[in-house]
């Protein structure tokens, strides 16, 4: 986690429970009303002035605080803190009235309109000179305020607006080539512009990869992806450094590590916040948004550096953008909290405090729901805010894992591109594939960055590694050399940074470090399968794979390529890389994973199972703390020795799980 300042997380004591606050949407007579509760529910932080733009300038230049100050007494004066955003994540229509220019352009050319959010272009100097002086004051008015614990730019950036094809981010795009190669010679041989006529003589030549009759570009398009993350991150940089400027409170802005959002780089944006701060939905559109949830809170984890990491937005209960909005079961609210602070979270809150009767997100659920208070939903908010405050003595620790998983988000970009052997195979599909085997087998893992130190971890995963530049690809394989073990699966290795084939034989990168040397993929059609020696099934994707110093584990029995080896395993230097050719059956790549972590002797967190079971530790020098998450329909048994903190009862050697319930113990040191 950064460190700007001397600045950390927030000053609360505890694991936290906070939410998300509209006051600008109602009337002050409801903000009475609202913070008694919140005071009843156990409120320690809300967020304000997310929105507020409109509300606080109405007109250029014409401020007016007065509603803002209030809800800012009234919060203080009932010993809540506040997370205080900027208000600059939806301009108000006076701007984009009078500079049509700053609002974004899709792809195709054609310019988006106002009357959503997020209407705005990130290279806009226009936009950029609006936000940031209503931030410088904002910042001047409330930067010394003692209830102001925390700072929020903006919104869930480039959650719609990340990627602009305007005139002027066209300019913005050429000026950061400029800076990433020097010269136009440079970026002709990064982008391998003796394909198809495209080389450049001069740098006003080049334009963001709109919308072409063919393929475009691949690296091109890599380009753009990293080039509108960055601009994105400029904007947070800008705000920031104008509210260090007048306040100490740490500084922070929502990232969204989750399935459906994939635009920022937030490896490269982790060191520039001081905490790490994630907003969660469960995806249904998922097969199991469960496990999902689980690796989006790890990979937040990961970006904090092992550090605790807060929670800034999920549900109550449903939410109101997918096609089918489901309301989470009775418990449920209880398990996904606790799942996030099982794996690091130290602040876990909610969008929204008070579900709204109008607006795009009126059907979005709420800590306070349409029925009011004499509910389910309710009596759930106040069960969780006591379980968090049992809790409070975990704040402060790690999570303990063995194992690590290389995601990355540039290969994210590239493996999922136009013109790849098949379109069926999509990157965060295998890198979910792995992590869920993991994750029944009940082993916790860390996600890592490519270029990550892997030198504490007894396994590392590699999955679907399309794009990774040779700094990166040499620390794996050092690992492995060292001493370490790696599972790496099919389409890794395969490109650099700048999406040129590695030649010689596929993987690539890693070849030498495998022992195989692969030479044609053969991807299917999605629900064709072929048989494994072992008895198993795969599919998707298959390769002509000779073995020269590996040893094949698996091979296939029909299909494209009988007898060519499936799973191979291999020793270089000291340790032993795993390599899967193919997309095994669930129950085939659980096997291959256990034979791995049996190999490197990774201790177990929680049983094996069908993933319905979460056991996850935390722990520091002083104490241990053991999570178990019951997400299924049956009482399960484990073993623990220590005291059982949601009810508050000692536990002796076995710990009794029900269906739908968490037990968190703090265990004896002797264990």
């Amino acid at each position: 986690m950064a460190d700007h300042q001397g600045r950390g997380r927030p000053a609360l004591a505890g694991i936290t429970l906070g939410c998300d606050y509209n006051p600008e949407q109602w009337s002050p007579s409801v903000w009475l009303e609202d913070v008694a509760l919140m005071t009843v529910a156990g409120i320690d932080l809300v967020a304000i002035n997310i929105f507020g733009w409109s509300d606080l300038e109405s007109q250029p230049g014409r401020y007016d605080f007065d509603r803002l100050d209030a809800v800012i007494e009234l919060l203080h004066a009932n010993g809540i803190a506040i997370n205080l955003g900027t208000a600059t994540a939806s301009p108000p229509p006076w701007l984009s009235a009078q500079h049509p220019e700053i609002l974004p352009v899709a792809a195709d050319g054609t310019r988006r309109f106002p009357g959503g959010r997020q209407a705005w272009c990130p290279s806009s100097p226009v936009y950029r000179r609006h936000a940031l002086a209503l931030v410088e004051q904002v910042a001047k008015r409330y930067g010394r305020h003692p209830g102001v614990v925390l700072w929020h730019v903006s919104n869930e950036l480039g959650c719609h607006n990340a990627l602009c094809y305007c005139d002027v981010s066209a300019e913005a795009f050429r000026a950061w080539l400029r800076q990433r190669y020097g010269t136009i010679a440079a970026l002709n041989s990064a982008w391998g512009t003796a394909f198809w006529s495209q080389r450049y003589h001069d740098w006003a030549e080049i334009q963001p990869p709109r919308a072409t009759l063919s393929a475009g570009n691949p690296t091109q398009i890599l380009d753009f992806h990293r080039f509108s993350s960055d601009a994105l991150l400029d904007c947070h940089q800008a705000e920031a450094e104008v509210l260090r400027r007048h306040s100490d409170a740490p500084v922070t802005t929502n990232f969204m590590v989750t399935a459906h959002i994939r635009n920022l780089d937030y490896w490269s944006w982790a060191p520039h916040v001081d905490i790490v701060a994630n907003d969660h939905y469960l995806d249904h559109r998922l097969d199991d948004p469960t496990a999902e949830l689980s690796f989006a809170a790890d990979l937040t984890r990961g970006l904090s550096g092992g550090e605790p990491w807060m929670l800034m937005e999920q549900a109550a209960g449903a939410v109101n953008w997918q096609p089918y909005n489901l309301a989470k079961t009775p418990g449920q609210m209880l398990r996904n909290s606790l799942t996030h602070v099982a794996r690091g979270a130290d602040s876990i809150s909610f969008f929204q405090w008070r579900a709204a009767p109008y607006g795009a997100e009126k059907f979005h659920s709420a800590l306070v729901p349409h029925a009011g208070t004499d509910t389910v939903a309710w009596r759930e908010v106040l069960h969780l805010s006591a379980v968090l405050k049992r809790l409070r003595e975990v704040a402060g620790t790690r999570v303990l894992a063995d194992t690590a998983l290389v995601f990355s988000w540039p290969s994210w970009w590239a493996a999922d591109g136009d013109g790849r052997p098949s379109e069926a195979v999509r990157y965060l599909d295998q890198v979910h594939a792995v992590y869920n085997e993991l994750r029944k087998l009940g082993v916790t893992v860390d996600v890592v960055a490519p270029g990550a130190d892997l030198s504490a971890y007894r396994l590392v995963a590699i999955p679907c590694l399309y794009a990774v530049s040779d700094a990166d690809a040499t620390r794996i394989n050092e690992y492995v050399a060292g001493g370490g073990h790696a599972v790496v699966t099919f389409f890794s290795g395969i490109a650099d940074e700048k999406d040129h084939i590695r030649l010689g034989g596929y993987p690539g990168a890693f070849r030498d470090m495998l022992g195989i040397s692969v030479e044609e993929f053969f991807p299917s059609e999605p629900g064709r399968t072929f048989g494994l020696s072992t008895g198993g099934r795969a599919g998707l994707w298959a390769e002509n794979l000779r073995l020269t110093t590996a040893t094949a584990l698996t091979r296939y029995t029909d299909g494209p390529l009988p007898g060519v080896p499936a799973v191979t395993r291999n020793t270089y230097g000291d340790g032993t890389g795993w390599y899967i050719a193919t997309a095994l059956d669930t129950t085939t790549l659980r096997d291959v994973l256990r034979q791995a972590v049996e190999t490197a002797w990774v201790p177990a967190t929680g049983p094996e199972g069908d993933g319905s079971v979460e056991v996850v530790r935390r722990a520091d020098g002083e104490r241990r703390y053991l999570f178990a998450i019951n997400h299924g329909t049956t009482t399960v048994e484990l073993p623990a020795t220590g005291h059982e903190l949601v009810d508050d009862q000692p536990i002796t050697g076995t710990l009794r799980v029900g269906a739908g319930q968490v037990r968190v113990v703090r265990e004896d040191r002797a264990r």
